[in-house]
């Protein structure tokens, strides 16, 4: 018998099964050549492809070249909605990136407490929106009972005190929960998209917390696997992943089961990326810094 409410969630049709292939991609990631002397150089470039895939969810897309420039330091030139957006990105997948341990340390820091988490990645992610519009998306700080002025495609968002009830409760979660990682990074990534907690960047600041989580928790020790990149249909399209997290959001057995099943595919085809992104460093094909 356990008192761990997520431990359940792994037993659900199909969730043990895509957890494992999503481990075992992992684990074989692990093991490249690449991360013996190149991990950093492997990571940088999982955090540009990460950001450029975030906001591509949001529909901003923005040249590589120069998401990897800014990694840098160099300064971007004037953005328009869609830089603001995309570097926000950035700066949010680079806030992971620094609370990440290095590969094979011992010691692994517990990072801020959940909720300094979310306002650090959310001041990251949207500074440049937040200036933009004159500060209303109040950068680092939870909406009020206002609507959230994303992600529309879920539905009417909760009203503010449920909200912050539900992020206390998860929150908790995080902290003392020991289910697998892949099942508490889903549960994290689905119930921020469905509270949608802030008035813009709650997807931006979900798919970070995924990553950060997926990592730390040690599925993804190398800090290499890009998610995001899966949440895009062929088409470009983010459809079939806001249906998922709708279903996740229902709390109903089989959409929770099919939104736990989307985040373990999700990290396995990102251990792919991973692998390529590794194997172009290897080959000297590919120089991106630690960031900063």
């Amino acid at each position: 018998m356990t008192d761990d409410a997520l431990a359940p969630l792994a037993e659900l049709p199909g969730v043990a099964d895509a957890i494992a292939r999503a481990r075992v991609a992992c684990e074989e990631l692990r093991w490249h050549e690449a991360f013996r002397r190149r991990w950093r150089a492997v990571r940088a470039e999982a955090t540009v492809r990460s950001a450029r895939a975030s906001a591509a969810v949001e529909g901003a897309r923005v040249p590589v070249g120069a998401l990897r420039d800014a990694l840098r330091g160099a300064a971007p030139a004037p953005l328009g909605a869609d830089g603001r957006l995309a570097f926000g990105a950035l700066r949010a997948a680079a806030e992971v990136e620094r609370l990440l341990p290095d590969l094979g340390a011992r010691d692994r820091p517990a990072g801020p407490p959940f909720g300094q988490l979310l306002a650090r990645l959310h001041a990251a992610a949207t500074a440049d929106i937040a200036i933009a519009d004159g500060g209303g998306t109040a950068a680092g700080r939870p909406r009020g009972d206002g609507a959230p002025r994303d992600l529309g495609g879920l539905g009417p968002a909760p009203a503010a005190a449920e909200t912050a009830a539900r992020l206390d409760l998860l929150g908790e979660l995080v902290r003392t929960s020991r289910a697998p990682a892949l099942v508490l990074a889903a549960v994290v990534h689905g119930e921020l998209l469905a509270l949608r907690p802030f008035a813009v960047g709650s997807g931006l600041v979900a798919r970070a917390a995924f990553r950060l989580l997926v990592a730390q928790r040690g599925l993804d020790p190398t800090g290499a696997v890009v998610a995001d990149i899966a949440w895009l249909d062929q088409s470009g399209s983010a459809n079939v992943y806001l249906g998922a997290a709708a279903g996740f959001a229902t709390g109903t057995p089989a959409g929770v089961a099919a939104w736990l099943i989307a985040c373990a595919d999700a990290v396995r085809l990102g251990a792919d990326e991973g692998r390529a992104i590794a194997d172009a460093v290897l080959a000297g094909r590919l120089e991106a810094p630690a960031a900063g």
